[in-house]
């Protein structure tokens, strides 16, 4: 086998960054494009010791999940990678890949697979993104906005993502007109040169309202009292325009800091009942639907009954501590991003939730600070929410040295999840619950929520239950 050459393949199974997996004669190729069942014709691209990739060149035989796409760049866009499956398939596939990594990475045995639940999917998955990040170029003389083709940074022009909301259309037109009538140059990311770089879109599901905040290569922009008259016009429900400053010469969309241009700081968003606020640099799940179903997992895995003492770690703007909080003694969040500590203090004080604590900081140095003193309250549960990396291994380390009583792990990457689980599950913990919720459609991103709890507690009920039964 060498590059170029070309071979017909059936596709057997696909990797977790989407793409399909075929052989010649044993030797596995990873295709884009291409899903489990497809038979296609392929042309070797590059070739490794024990694996190589090609290119889709025609579907021979289309499998019977494939469908055709709606988005009319769902191929050479990097967002959606699992596009053209149809989704009771990609939930499947979702389901599989959590499988797969426990198993493969944690060690953990089938019996264990058997505590999944079904995966929680979608109704109506599409136009369900709360947010959305436009890099903004030039094309043919003329600013676009769009998205990033895949494993690149060449922007392909889109404006109307089926996975956002239908307004994210008129808020950039109105952008790229404004750039164009007062000559605003595109960031050219080769040379650092030129003032728009990105277009962040935020929307309150429940509110209705909208953040636009600009990113910007400069400290101002020409006409700011202008664009926002223009904006307000184009969208009337947005509530908040800022611009946040970012001269670095780096991948990072948003800048540190941010100003306000016209209305608040934040939009306010609502999830079962609590109120978010939501500035330009708080974290806050993407998907509001999923979300709530997500989060109302977590706490029914918490199990509390109002006399727990909680941490909530990686807690962004305390999304999920209120959620708990309406149910516990006392919640503790900790988040590395000081304004959203901000925002989860005034997100518990709009709530009137007065049983929380935020810290600023690396959640694997406040919760060891916090928790291992002498004078340190025992921990009854503890939530994680980390990002993609995981849990720091400091972190593992506190938390079996804490022996709290449940451990609820949510994880948008189900590799370093399994990897976590494993140390947890070492000695201390065994895993008594496990729930995926599809919070990102037509991706191969899926999110995990996992009950652990301590194996001395498990015994513990175990050997009541023998006492009461009169078995002992």
């Amino acid at each position: 086998m060498k590059k170029n050459d070309i071979f017909t393949v059936t596709i057997e199974d696909m990797s977790h960054t989407g793409e399909g997996i075929g052989k010649v004669d044993g030797f596995p190729l990873f295709i884009k494009d291409t899903i489990i069942g497809d038979v296609a014709s392929v042309k070797v691209m590059k070739l490794k010791k024990n694996y190589g990739f090609a290119r889709l060149m025609e579907v021979i035989e289309p499998s019977k999940d494939r469908v055709t796409p709606p988005c009319s760049i769902a191929r050479q866009c990097g967002g959606c990678q699992i596009q053209a499956m149809s989704y009771d398939a990609q939930l499947s596939f979702k389901e599989r890949l959590v499988k797969n990594n426990l198993q493969r990475i944690g060690g953990f045995s089938e019996e264990i697979m058997n505590l999944m639940d079904p995966i929680i999917g979608m109704e109506k998955p599409y136009r369900y993104r709360n947010k959305a990040q436009f890099p903004v170029g030039e094309k043919n003389g003329k600013p676009i906005a769009g998205f990033y083709a895949g494993r690149t940074h060449d922007i392909m022009e889109c404006e109307d993502c089926l996975l956002g909301v239908k307004e994210n259309q008129l808020i950039l037109d109105c952008i790229l007109a404004y750039m164009e009538a007062h000559g605003v140059a595109a960031y050219e990311e080769t040379i650092g040169k030129g003032l728009i770089r990105h277009v962040l879109i935020r929307k309150g599901f429940t509110t209705g309202q909208f953040m636009v905040c600009l990113v910007i290569n400069g400290k101002k922009l020409p006409e700011e009292d202008l664009l926002c008259q223009k904006l307000l016009a184009a969208v009337p429900a947005i509530a908040s325009i800022c611009v946040s400053e970012n001269t670095s010469r780096n991948n990072v969309i948003m800048g540190k800091t941010y100003r306000v241009l016209w209305g608040e700081p934040y939009i306010i968003d609502e999830l079962d009942g609590i109120t978010y606020r939501i500035s330009p640099l708080s974290f806050f799940q993407v998907n509001p639907a999923q979300t709530e179903k997500l989060y109302k997992k977590a706490l029914e895995y918490a199990g509390l009954t109002g006399n727990e003492n909680v941490w909530d770690l990686y807690c962004g703007t305390g999304s999920i501590s209120l959620f708990l909080a309406r149910n516990a003694k006392m919640v503790h969040g900790v988040e590395i991003i000081e304004q959203a500590i901000l925002d989860a203090r005034e997100n518990a004080k709009d709530n009137g939730l007065t049983n929380t604590e935020f810290f600023v900081g690396k959640a694997e140095d406040v919760f060891e600070e916090q928790v291992l003193g002498k004078d340190a309250e025992p921990i009854d549960v503890v939530v994680v929410d980390p990002p993609r990396k995981g849990c720091d291994e400091k972190l593992l380390s506190t938390m079996l040295k804490m022996k709290p009583q449940r451990i609820v792990y949510v994880s948008c990457d189900s590799a370093t999840l399994a990897r976590d689980l494993k140390i947890l599950c070492e000695d201390e913990y065994k895993i008594s619950k496990i729930q995926c919720v599809d919070q990102f459609p037509h991706t191969v991103h899926v999110e995990s929520c996992v009950l652990l709890q301590r194996m001395s507690n498990i015994r513990l009920k175990a050997f009541t239950s023998d006492v009461e039964m009169g078995g002992i």
